[in-house]
């Protein structure tokens, strides 16, 4: 597997997983590569930050850098929350009504089964699954 730096047209960063560079490029050629944050489908590769230093050499530590992934992951559940209409365990048959023009067009997020799962992507249906933390309870 290797891992690229992606960027959009509006901007946004993200990661993607690939077999391999030919792999990249098929997808890329073939418009699946898309913004988890705005859905672009103008995606390129970007120089990647990421760099392996020596002890000596090291500007960041371990816990800065795990603070950093989780104002990021925070941020990310946030805009997921705000911005998409939770349909909970109907996932599937909301993104199969809103695919096939009997509901509106929205974002949606919620939980498929892997059978439900196969069955949007059969019917074409694009989606991208993203693990969300785990609430925390308050004693309270």
């Amino acid at each position: 597997m290797i891992a690229y730096d992606l960027q959009c047209s509006l901007g946004h960063v993200f990661e993607g997983w690939f077999e391999d560079d030919s792999a990249y490029k098929s997808q890329k050629r073939k418009g699946l590569l898309t913004c988890p944050v705005c859905n672009e489908t103008h995606v390129s590769r970007v120089p990647s930050t990421f760099a392996i230093k020596s002890a000596s050499g090291v500007s960041t530590s371990a816990a800065t850098a795990q603070v950093n992934l989780d104002q990021i992951g925070k941020k990310m559940v946030d805009f997921v929350e705000n911005n998409f209409d939770n349909v909970g365990c109907d996932f599937a048959k909301e993104a199969l009504k809103i695919h096939y023009g009997a509901a509106e067009p929205r974002s949606i997020r919620g939980t498929s089964t892997p059978e439900e799962e196969k069955t949007l992507k059969e019917e074409g249906i694009d989606f991208i699954k993203i693990p969300l933390p785990q609430q925390q309870e308050s004693d309270s």
